[in-house]
This record gives structure tokens, sequence and C-alpha cells, in this order.
């Protein structure tokens, strides 16, 4: 069974994360999109979600690196739903664990021009019911 494309996707967003080239990582998302910053913290619209990024890369120092394991992905009606494990790693925490590994959530909406966006990111997938 060959890859989904959205794991080719997800993986070049986790790069731009990286790079923290946040213009790139926007171009992931759709107009109207929501990130989970962490239990509690919504961002939504690209605007906020590209604030939050950059908040995030101070946070960690300037060291993350984001990672894909696993993944499932359920299609409908040009939504995905994609469950897969995502590995924070950062060397600029000392007092985070190395790495941080999460069972995500995200959704994907395909545009008309056929283009998979980013609508749900949740990297904290069901631990959000334990918060």
């Amino acid at each position: 069974m060959s890859s989904h494309p959205l794991k080719a996707l997800i993986e070049a967003a986790d790069r731009a994360i990286g790079a923290e080239d946040f213009d790139a990582l926007m171009e992931f998302y759709a107009e109207d999109a929501t990130l989970v910053v962490k239990p509690g913290l919504i961002a939504s619209g690209k605007e906020q979600i590209r604030r939050a990024f950059a908040a995030i890369a101070d946070y960690f120092d300037h060291s993350i690196v984001v990672t894909q394991g696993d993944m499932h992905v359920i299609e409908g009606a040009d939504t995905a739903l994609v469950v897969m494990e995502t590995v924070l790693q950062t060397s600029g925490k000392e007092d985070m664990p190395a790495p941080i590994t999460r069972r995500a959530t995200y959704v994907f909406r395909r545009d008309a021009a056929g283009r998979w966006l980013c609508v749900i990111d949740n990297s904290y997938g069901t631990d959000l019911l334990n918060s």
C-alpha cells in the first residue's frame, strides 16, 4: 500500500516548523483553520496560528524538531481525519522530557484546486480529554 499524499504534506510542514519558516508553514493551513496551542488555548485563523508558532519556537528556545510516526487517514467528502504519532524533540529546554510523543489528530479539507489544507491541528489528540 502506498503512502497517503497527506504524509508528505505533513512532513513538509514539520520541516517548515523546524526551519521557523512560518510564511511557508501558513501555506498548509486554510484561512479559517484552528490550532490547539495547548489544552485550553486555541489559535484561529492564519494570523493567530503564525503568532502561536513563533511563540512555540521561542518557548522551545528555537530548537524544536517535529517528526511523525505511524499514520492513519480516514477520508470522506473532501475531508480527511488524520490520526498520527507526532514526536517533538528539543535541545533548548532542559526541563522537558525528550522526546515528547503525542497521538495527534488533524483534519484536512480539499479545496477547489484539489489541495489539502489543514483546518484543525490538534497535536494533543485525545489527551485533551485528560485536561
